[in-house]
């Protein structure tokens, strides 16, 4: 009578992805963030893993944590696991929605910049799917359900569509009749969004080269909130061009300057690097250079 071996069980595959996102990343708080748990997890996570193998697999140390030897010589073959296993599932997805295109984008573009096209977008690409999540940095698209990234870069990946931008102040064609000259801004009520605070000195470094510019007034953590109180004469805006365009346009607001500074980074679109095989996305991504 045969005896059939035990089959060697595989250890915890949510150990595995802490793991590696912690390897990858250098760090276990990274790691948390990019796979949506708590610190606390990847660390229990980590120490199941390296109870389970029987060796250290980092060093704690008091400014975070160091891969070990052992590692360090792991790491490089659960990245490309999970690189494939990504591709894989990207594939999976795919083939069962060929024409379903998922964008993740900055809450202020998303709705400012990407939100005012998608009815020339819709016109554009009759059976195109397009979902949008806001959230505040940019995902690791090979390890995320998504197929394009709207986000500001510095330096957006090869191939991104780039959207030219700039800084100035806006406001209602009312309150711009008392504005004649930058420093008049000193005295004014000025609307302020904490994610681009500095907005108001960059521009002002252009506009007013050795006056400094403490805007008073009210500050938002919403930047759709600061536009909409711009356009009800709350006072004036720190605007990023393209995401007030619309309004431009129609004259709701105006820019009572004409100086206008560089954005240290700009609008950028892109989807995984050589990753050309849904042609949906191909599509949107065109459709959207084409729309900027």
């Amino acid at each position: 009578m045969s005896v059939a071996p035990p089959f060697p069980r595989l250890p915890s595959l949510n150990a595995l992805r802490a793991f590696e996102a912690a390897a990858r990343l250098g760090s276990f708080a990274l790691a948390a963030e990019e796979l949506n748990v708590t610190p606390g997890a990847v660390t229990a996570q980590v120490k199941a893993l390296e109870a389970e193998v029987g060796a250290p697999l980092f060093e704690r140390r008091a400014r975070g944590v160091r891969l070990t030897a052992l590692g360090r010589r792991a790491a490089p073959g659960f990245v490309a696991a999970f690189d494939a296993l990504g591709d894989a599932v990207r594939a999976l997805r795919r083939d069962a929605a060929p024409r379903r295109v998922h964008v993740a984008a900055l809450p202020a573009l998303a709705e400012l910049w990407l939100g005012p096209r998608l009815p020339d977008l819709r016109r554009r690409l009759p059976g195109v799917e397009l979902s949008v999540t806001a959230m505040e940095q940019p995902p690791n698209l090979k390890r995320v359900p998504f197929d394009l990234c709207l986000f500001l870069r510095a330096d957006p990946p090869p191939g991104a569509v780039r959207v030219a931008d700039d800084l100035l102040p806006v406001c209602t064609p009312g309150l711009a009749r008392d504005l004649s000259r930058p420093e008049d801004l000193i005295d004014a009520v000025c609307l302020t969004d904490t994610a681009w605070a500095e907005d108001w000195q960059n521009w002002a470094a252009v506009a007013m080269p050795g006056r400094g510019l403490a805007p008073r007034g009210p500050i938002f953590s919403l930047y759709a909130l600061a536009v909409q109180e711009a356009l009800n004469g709350a006072g004036v805006l720190m605007a990023h061009r393209a995401l007030v365009a619309q309004h431009l346009a129609s004259g709701a607001l105006v820019a009572p300057f004409g100086v206008a500074a560089p954005l240290r980074e700009g609008i950028a679109l892109w989807r995984l690097p050589g990753d050309a095989a849904q042609a949906s996305v191909g599509k949107v991504l065109r459709a959207l250079g084409d729309l900027a």
